[in-house]
C-alpha cells in the first residue's frame, strides 16, 4: 500500500514561523474542534458517483504486506506512533485501533500518514466525539451534508472510526485534486478558509511531528 508524499508544494512558511502559526491556532481555539467551515459546493453527476465509490464498503483495516521488510517497517512506524499518541490516549488497545485504521485510509486514499495525523490534531486533538460550532463531527470533523452527498445519508455514523477517517481521507484527496495537487489549497478548501494560511500552516506544523523516523530503534 502507498504511504508516500501526497502531491505537494511547499506551505511558504520556516520552520519557526510554521511552529507559531500552529501555535497561535491551537490557542485561539483551545480544545474546540475547528471545522465547520466547509463550503457545500454542487458536484457533477460523475464526481459525485466516483466519492461513492471511494467511499465504498468498510473493510476491516487489516495491514496486507509484499514481503516482510513492509511488514516490520508498519510494526515499526506503529510503535513509534503509539508513543507520541499515549498521552493523548492512554488505553493501547484504542490507540493501536485507532492508528492501524489511519494507516489503512491514509494508504487507501494515497496520502501521507504524518499529513493525516496532523489534520487530525488540528481539527480535534484526537477527540473521536468531537463536535465544532458548525456541527462537523469526529476525528477529522466531517460536515454532516457529506453523509448525504457521498454516503447513506446517515449522520450518525460520522463517530464511528472507519467511517470518519473514510469520509476524511475520500475528502482531502477530492480536494487535492480539485487544487491539482496544491495542498497549501487543498487544506485551506478542506477548513473553508482557501487561500489563508494560517490553517494550512498549522497543520504543517502539526505534521512534523508525526512523521515516521526511520532510523529509530526499539
Amino acid at each position: 500500500m502507498h504511504q508516500g508524499d501526497a502531491h505537494t508544494r511547499p506551505m511558504g512558511c520556516s520552520r519557526r514561523a510554521c511552529l507559531g502559526a500552529a501555535a497561535a491556532w491551537l490557542l485561539a481555539g483551545g480544545r474546540q474542534a475547528h471545522a465547520g467551515g466547509q463550503q457545500q459546493e454542487p458536484l457533477a453527476d460523475a464526481m459525485r458517483t466516483a466519492l461513492r465509490a471511494a467511499m465504498g464498503r468498510l473493510a476491516p483495516p487489516e495491514p496486507v504486506f509484499a514481503h516482510t521488510e513492509a511488514r516490520m517497517a508498519y510494526l515499526r512506524w506503529l510503535a513509534q506512533m503509539s508513543e507520541r499518541l499515549q498521552t493523548r490516549q492512554p488505553d493501547r488497545a484504542v490507540r493501536l485501533e485507532f492508528l492501524q485504521t489511519v494507516w489503512y485510509e491514509a494508504g487507501r486514499a494515497g496520502l501521507e500518514l504524518s499529513l493525516v495525523l496532523g489534520l487530525i490534531e488540528v481539527e480535534s486533538a484526537f477527540r473521536k466525539h468531537a463536535v465544532s460550532v458548525a456541527g462537523a463531527r469526529g476525528y477529522m470533523q466531517v460536515m454532516p451534508f457529506w453523509a448525504h452527498a457521498i454516503g447513506d445519508g446517515d449522520t450518525g455514523k460520522l463517530f464511528h472510526l472507519q467511517t470518519n477517517l473514510r469520509y476524511g481521507c475520500v475528502i482531502l484527496r477530492h480536494y487535492l485534486e480539485r487544487e491539482r495537487g496544491d495542498l497549501f489549497m487543498a487544506l485551506g478548501r478542506y477548513n473553508g478558509s482557501r487561500g489563508q494560511s494560517a490553517y494550512p500552516n498549522a497543520v504543517q506544523a502539526a505534521r512534523r511531528h508525526w512523521l515516521f523516523l526511520h532510523a529509530e530503534s526499539f
